[in-house]
């Protein structure tokens, strides 16, 4: 009998075979705390009465979603941060240089085959490597840095499998948009994604990184794609033959196949106010829109800024909508800058922003009121998440938004 990319993650983490719905003990390679929920996690660390961090160069905070501070009580996360971070000998401390997701497989906290966890429910991103990721509350985080250790049932896995080649006004966020609706917002609770194919072989790790990361609006455990060449290259490795062995067998047992044939595929968008509410780009055209938001940890990769410049080069964003650009993390804004693509999007009228959570959270800027619509390349589309509970919120690519924000309403790139 054959094994899951997952089973063969947590059997080599910890020594021995496993199979789907046995529980065991892991041995985390990594973890992330976010500054929305530093505060919790040191409070329940010292109740739990540990004084110190199993390994402290395994901890990684990141401050995103609150940078720069929009409300008087976010400053309150940043000092307790700190004084964590000093009091328990953590280097690894990042203050504004981006989006948790994108700098822990930018800057190399991840590599294949690691199993990590993370106080945001997006942690499930980091399969995009080849990686075992997933989101917790601040207690199990509590535990984590006390123990080193963290209990999980090994999750039951749907393969998906898209093979040809995608039509040029489709991206990666139109595949996992199609994928949610199919499977609904719980359809696939507890279970891991393993994505198969050619067209997959085919995607550049930042692609891979869009549709795990919204594995999560499915209900997921985690999302995981096989390391190749392109995985060793952007995480700088090179791969062990346990590593190259993280594909799922030929026997293995799913739970569910899907297959897809890529040049079926359109633009889509997650209509208010669900994810897996998808419809086709073409139902909605006409759409009046107010605002377009490009970025993310879903969409704010040189590769999607970079969608969006070819686009808008040479265009204007409509009259009276507001186009807002947010990079995933300094390095791509820098990259960005670099070759020209920022100047593309300044050149278009957008409003580019520091790297940061920014409006996907609905803070640092940018937040909407009654009966305004947005065309959004972020991850969720829940009623609230971008201001007034009246605010409707459509999810698509950053071809699409592009597209949308120079029509000044839902058309297609």
């Amino acid at each position: 009998m054959g094994y899951t990319v997952i089973e063969k993650i947590i059997r080599n983490n910890i020594g021995k075979d496993v199979k789907a719905g046995e529980i065991v003990t892991v041995n985390v390679d990594r973890v992330m705390i976010h500054d929305i929920f530093i505060p919790f996690v040191a409070s329940k660390f010292e109740e739990m009465g540990f004084t110190k961090l199993w390994d402290p160069d395994k901890v990684v905070l990141i401050y995103d979603h609150l940078v720069p501070a929009s409300q008087v009580d976010d400053t309150r996360h940043f000092k307790v941060g700190n004084e964590f971070a000093a009091k328990y000998g953590m280097k690894n401390v990042h203050r504004s240089d981006g989006i948790c997701h994108q700098l822990m497989t930018e800057a190399g906290y991840v590599k294949p085959g690691n199993i990590v966890f993370g106080t945001d429910s997006h942690t499930t991103t980091y399969g995009c490597v080849g990686a075992f990721s997933s989101g917790i509350g601040y207690t199990e985080m509590a535990s984590i840095l006390g123990t080193g250790t963290m209990w999980v049932k090994v999750p039951e896995t749907i393969r998906v499998e898209i093979n040809g080649t995608l039509p040029d006004n489709v991206m990666a966020k139109d595949i996992i948009l199609k994928l949610i609706g199919d499977l609904g917002a719980d359809g696939a609770t507890y279970k891991a994604l393993e994505f198969t194919g050619d067209t997959v072989a085919n995607m550049s790790v930042a692609s891979r990184m869009s549709m795990s990361n919204m594995a999560i609006e499915a209900g997921a455990k985690c999302a995981v794609f096989t390391p190749d060449e392109k995985t060793a290259e952007y995480c700088e490795v090179t791969l062990t033959d346990k590593e190259k062995d993280l594909v799922g067998d030929a026997d293995a047992v799913y739970c569910r196949t899907i297959t897809y044939q890529a040049e079926e595929f359109v633009p889509v968008c997650a209509c208010p106010s669900n994810v897996d509410n998808v419809r086709p780009v073409s139902e909605l055209e006409g759409t009046e829109i107010d605002q377009v938001f490009i970025g993310s940890c879903t969409n704010g990769r040189l590769e999607d800024l970079m969608a969006a410049a070819e686009v808008l080069k040479g265009k204007k964003v409509a009259p009276f909508v507001k186009l807002i650009v947010t990079p995933a993390s300094r390095k791509i804004y820098t990259q960005a800058l670099e070759n020209g693509t920022m100047k593309i999007l300044a050149d278009a009228g957008a409003m580019i922003t520091h790297p940061s959570c920014g409006l996907c959270c609905g803070r640092t800027g940018g937040i909407l009121t009654d009966g305004e619509k947005v065309v959004a390349t972020n991850n969720r589309n829940f009623l609230g998440r971008m201001g007034s509970s009246k605010v409707g919120i459509y999810l698509a690519s950053p071809k699409t938004a592009a597209a949308c924000a120079v029509a000044g309403k839902i058309v297609s790139a």
